[in-house]
């Protein structure tokens, strides 16, 4: 693909593009089963009972730590071969509460990148989740002086893109989503007729991963956020 020259107006999502996210939680879900130590059930149905409850969660109780913690308590009473006693279901909470707990890691080259591109382009900054456990990482990420706006959303679909490009009067031709996730960066910006750049990360939730729709050269997909700089 041809270098953009133009300006642009680049979303950017926050979650394992910007910084580190999914890890913690997968550190979690790991502890989880260590403890659950469930007798006949093998690690990955341990983890496909809580991608499930998770997964019809969703609706009602969204996303972020918050959300997660009282998934695994629902999987672990669910799950739990022995009685269920409140030191062990206050160690599960635990757990998940750990994770709000974790220090802001920035991801390799994100801060010099970010820089580079706001003295070129228009960013916004797009993320999902519990509003305040996003603003808090957003605060914490010292990134947000580079954007012109920073927005959690409670989900990014095809109708959430739309409504951004209508609200900002943007040409969704010169308007791209950056992001790590095929289901809520990717897919829903490309068939809200926007342009995406997929960059991919080795531990990208499970429930965010699908097929990438065609997308009519319309998918940029790079291996580091660095790369941004050779294309924007």
């Amino acid at each position: 693909m041809a270098s953009v020259v133009s300006r642009q107006f680049l979303l950017v999502d926050g979650d394992d593009t910007l910084w580190e996210n999914n890890v913690y939680f997968e550190q979690a879900i790991e502890a989880f089963i260590d403890f659950l130590a469930h007798a006949s059930m093998t690690r990955a149905q341990v983890r496909g009972a809580l991608d499930e409850i998770e997964r019809i969660n969703i609706g009602v109780r969204g996303y972020g730590s918050a959300s997660f913690t009282l998934n695994l308590r629902q999987t672990y009473e669910r799950l739990a071969e022995r009685e269920l006693r409140q030191e062990d279901l206050d160690h599960v909470l635990r757990l998940g509460a750990r994770i709000a707990e974790q220090p802001m890691r920035l991801l390799p080259d994100v801060a010099e990148t970010v820089a580079y591109l706001a003295g070129r382009h228009d960013l916004m900054l797009l993320t999902k989740g519990h509003p305040e456990e996003q603003r808090l990482k957003i605060e914490r990420s010292g990134l947000e002086r580079w954007f012109t706006a920073a927005e959690v959303v409670h989900e990014k679909s095809e109708g959430t893109y739309r409504a951004i490009v209508q609200e900002r009067q943007l040409d969704p031709a010169r308007t791209w989503m950056i992001g790590n996730s095929p289901r809520s960066d990717i897919n829903p910006a490309l068939k809200a007729g926007l342009n995406a750049v997929l960059i991919p990360h080795e531990h990208t939730w499970g429930l965010e991963k699908e097929d990438v729709v065609h997308a009519d050269g319309r998918l940029l997909v790079l291996e580091r956020f660095a790369d941004l700089k050779a294309h924007f």
